[in-house]
């Protein structure tokens, strides 16, 4: 018998190989790390001190196994899944409709417009009304969505960068309209511009000024929503653009010192808004790797912010996140196999101790989701937390050999990256110098030629391939209800108080060409309806605009 690993590679694995082979010589994680035939204690360290150091407990320091003590034993994730279409009448008949099936949280999708600062008339924004997320131009289009919802009870993330503070206004005057204090409302706002520069491109302003908007909203919200988080600082799209797991984490933490080094320079203390940062990563399709990159996560921050920024309050350091499936891997061939892929991808969310999922649905390749697509997406998440049992115990794969060891190795290269940016000046220099995109595009177009190939499978596209009939009963926006939207848009800028409105947009012009926070002047702007693109459009003359990214 093999008394070691080594021992048990000569005399027991390599006869094996000579005798059958292997699929390949050498095998490797998606973010290309070396993957040996078996894990032991040998590769775990686990007698050492450091290695019970990192490990620790739930709910203490580093929290590598989470950041709860009980976790889901106590408290369920919660279930948020992303919608937005067509008007926001539709939208909101959506979130009363998941609601009711049990979402416990909203997600909001805006359509491109809105995203980067346009009118639902404006010219630029022909043709795209609508048609990845809800159009939201005025502060009536926000008390439509949110009509009878109550938001005291309910939490709200909203997927929006460029126009975050705009949108975050537009949330606490529809609240208003509530009788509901901002006080009392809870969620959480993308607002993380730097990673729209790197993957997404749905900036406005250049870079500088943008992260002078970022701050601005956590000054705000960490002087009048106490329960708000006011970033979500994104791996996400970087991830759907092609980079790895390591790129992932390094890209997203560099990002997140850059906006905590910029907080600080404008007199913020880190224990007075740290505990409202909070993460948003991508679930992809490899279960372990996935797993370790969460678990890595939680230990890469609670370093960062122990050691690099001596917060001090627990909730600075303790990493929390929000996880959605990967859309990128969703195909339009075979589309039911795209729930199986979800599933896998949720429960690495679940095995990795998320706080927030969203899981994609089958259809997403092909159209936005149906109703009963968005339901099955739901059930997804319900039967994972209910009829599975992986939330019966906290970190349920911690301690496993693997795991461990590919958790130590996923933090240790993503520090070395996260070294490399802090070289070239940190995350908004290098974004100028063009690294991160540089680095993302090679990993993506390995990535591609490993498809091409057939060295990397996917199923249904280059390997198992059938005709698939096409999908009945895809989602279409209606176009009859762009045109509402439009003329809705009309008769309220003839009925506002427009004397009241170039009032607001001059007041809101000054304090944005000084360091005043502009976060109550745009408040003052919605609640006179000036609109969305009349907002962005002072800011355009103030900061100007950003028309391209670094090149690559």
């Amino acid at each position: 018998m093999a008394r070691n690993k080594k021992d048990w590679e000569q005399h027991t694995l390599k006869p094996s190989i000579e005798r059958f082979g292997e699929s390949s010589d050498h095998f490797t994680t998606d973010s290309g790390l070396e993957i040996d035939a078996v894990y032991s204690v040998e590769d775990t360290d686990q007698t050492s001190a450091s290695y019970i150091e990192n490990l620790g407990f739930p709910g203490e320091y580093p929290y590598t196994r989470g950041v709860q003590p009980s976790m889901y034993r106590g408290r369920l994730w919660t279930m948020r899944q992303y919608s937005g279409y067509s008007t926001a009448k539709d939208t909101n008949e959506r979130f009363k409709y998941l609601l009711e099936q049990g979402q416990t949280g909203l997600s909001v999708a805006f359509d491109l417009p809105t995203q980067i600062g346009y009118d639902s008339d404006h010219p630029f924004s022909n043709g795209e009304v609508g048609k990845v997320g809800v159009p939201i131009s005025s502060l009536e289009d926000m008390e439509i969505l949110l009509d009878s919802i109550p938001l005291d009870q309910v939490s709200t993330s909203m997927t929006i960068n460029s126009t975050a503070s705009i949108l975050l206004c537009l949330y606490i005057a529809a609240a208003k309209r509530q009788g509901i204090a901002q006080d009392k409302l809870s969620g959480t706002l993308q607002n993380d511009i730097l990673k729209e520069y790197i993957a997404r491109g749905t900036y406005s302003y250049p870079p500088i000024p943008s992260m002078k908007l970022v701050v601005d909203i956590f000054k705000y919200c960490s002087d009048n929503i106490p329960r708000w988080n006011s970033i979500s600082i994104s791996g996400y799209h970087m991830r759907e653009a092609g980079a790895t797991a390591v790129q992932e984490l390094a890209f997203t933490f560099s990002n997140a010192i850059a906006y905590v080094d910029s907080a600080i320079k404008a007199g913020l203390d880190v224990d007075d808004f740290a505990p409202r940062i909070s993460f948003f990563f991508v679930s992809q399709n490899n279960l372990l790797e996935e797993v370790a990159k969460f678990r890595a996560a939680r230990r890469i921050w609670a370093k960062i912010m122990s050691e690099r920024f001596k917060a001090k309050n627990p909730r600075s350091i303790a990493l929390r996140f929000h996880t959605q499936t990967a859309g990128v891997t969703l195909t339009a061939q075979q589309p039911d196999n795209n729930v199986v892929r979800s599933t896998i991808q949720g429960l690495a969310a679940v095995l990795g101790g998320t706080q927030s999922l969203h899981v994609n649905s089958k259809d997403e390749a092909l159209s936005l989701p149906t109703e009963e697509s968005a339901q099955l997406s739901l059930r997804t998440q319900q039967i994972i937390a209910h009829e599975t049992g992986v939330t019966d115990v906290v970190d349920p794969l911690g301690g496993s050999y693997y795991i461990e060891n590919l958790t130590d190795r996923l933090e240790t290269a993503a520090f070395a990256e996260i070294n490399k940016i802090d070289d070239l000046g940190g995350a908004v220099a290098a974004i100028e110098q063009g690294y991160q995109m540089r680095e993302i595009g090679e990993s993506a177009y390995k990535h591609q030629i490993e498809i091409d190939s057939e060295e990397r499978i996917v199923v249904g596209v280059n390997q198992y391939v059938t005709e698939t009939p096409p999908i009945a009963g895809l989602l279409k926006v209606d176009t009859d209800a762009v045109a509402e939207q439009i003329d809705r848009l009309k008769r309220l800028r003839e009925r506002r108080d427009n004397q009241a409105v170039a009032t607001m947009l001059s007041d809101l012009r000054t304090i944005a060409a000084t360091d005043a926070n502009t976060v109550p002047a745009i408040l003052k702007c919605i609640e006179n309806y000036c609109t969305l693109g009349e907002i962005s459009q002072v800011f355009r003359e103030v900061f100007g605009e950003q028309t391209e990214i670094a090149s690559i």
